[in-house]
């Protein structure tokens, strides 16, 4: 009596199981789909992070330089004199016109086309 363990294996039926074709391609075009509908939104989302950072930078600054001007009276355009401001990593801050009425300043992110200003004597962040 032969077990039916001990068959050769070119008796296996013809149909056996696994992944057609048809389905794989299915699967790949369907991941291509996905990909291509989140690649911009991502892309939207580091825009929006890099801008958020340049914001918070500005605000950051703002009010380092109104400790400056308490101790001082007068506003700085030396950022690295405002002990409690360093600014985040690609962001570029400069600051203008200080004197006894306010400051403007200015922050740009290297990996974004948009650039923010703060007026100190216009209220502040300008959109």
């Amino acid at each position: 009596m032969i077990s039916k363990f001990s068959a050769p294996l070119a008796g296996l039926n013809k149909k056996e199981s696994g992944f057609t074709l048809i389905e794989l391609m299915i699967v790949v075009a369907i991941i291509g789909i996905l990909a291509a509908i989140a690649i911009p939104q991502f892309a939207a989302y580091r825009q929006k992070a890099y801008d958020a950072a340049s914001k918070s930078d500005l605000t950051s600054l703002a009010l380092e330089e109104e400790n400056y001007y308490i101790d001082n009276s007068t506003y700085t355009t030396i950022t690295a004199s405002l002990t409690g401001f360093s600014a985040s990593q690609n962001v570029t801050i400069t600051v203008s016109n200080p004197d006894l009425n306010g400051f403007t300043a200015v922050a740009t992110h290297a990996n974004s086309a948009n650039s923010f200003t703060y007026l100190s004597t216009s209220g502040g962040l300008q959109q």
